[in-house]
């Protein structure tokens, strides 16, 4: 990396972000004043990214333009979103909060609706068919694979699933003068779905690392391309 054969733009960019990885790699030795301000600047950034995107992507083209210039059927159309933001203002207000309820009540049953949905239509329903097609003949024949093999696949997946599912039952009747407490034939499948899941769990956590890792190293060598030049120039 040559420094002097770089642009004005691009090197106070190099520099910026450079100086805002070393504020950032100062938490190693505890919380400070640098590393707050870096934290404070990537918020106030993602938040003002945030609300442009929701301007133009949303408020202008969807909610204001379709006032200004639309027809009758679309001005009616985006009244009942334009009232409910209307009621959300009134949240800012202790007294007046009631009357914002509306409007909260109708973004966490939209949101709860979409979150069942998408987990029933994008997560269980595709689950459900993928443990079936792996017992599937045709399936198997057309992988290229050992039947037994693809056959083992199958009985474990389909284990890990059930499993799974079994450990989040809670519908648990109180015996008299106890505890409530599943039978003893589903505590011991409850507890190889507790093994699935741990092993599904820390997975995810070395798939996690491995970025973190992958973003650090990149840090480093950042770092280094920006510090060695200057050692190492005539």
């Amino acid at each position: 990396m040559n420094l002097a054969e770089m642009g004005t733009p691009d090197l106070v960019g190099m520099l910026l972000g450079f100086a805002l990885t070393l504020m950032v790699f100062s938490y190693a030795f505890g919380d400070n004043a640098l590393f707050r301000l870096t934290i404070h600047l990537f918020i106030g950034v993602a938040a003002g990214y945030a609300a442009v995107v929701a301007w133009y992507n949303v408020v202008w083209p969807q909610l204001l333009l379709p006032i200004i210039s639309g027809s009758q059927s679309e001005r009616l159309f985006v009244l009942f979103p334009l009232v409910l933001s209307g009621l959300l203002i009134f949240k800012a207000s202790p007294r007046l909060s009631r009357i914002g309820n509306p409007a909260i009540a109708y973004l966490v049953g939209v949101g709860v609706a979409a979150a069942i949905g998408g987990a029933v239509m994008g997560t269980i329903f595709p689950q459900v068919l993928a443990s079936i097609n792996l017992f599937d003949a045709d399936t198997i024949r057309q992988s290229g694979e050992s039947p037994l093999l693809m056959l083992l696949q199958g009985v474990m997946i389909l284990i890990g699933t059930l499993t799974s599912l079994i450990y989040f039952h809670f519908g648990v009747k109180p015996k008299l003068g106890g505890t409530p407490r599943r039978p003893e034939w589903m505590e011991v499948i409850a507890l190889i779905g507790q093994v699935f899941i741990a092993i599904t769990l820390g997975a995810v956590f070395a798939g996690v690392l491995t970025a973190c890792l992958v973003a650090l190293i990149e840090r480093v060598y950042f770092i280094g391309d920006i510090i060695f030049p200057l050692f190492t120039a005539p």
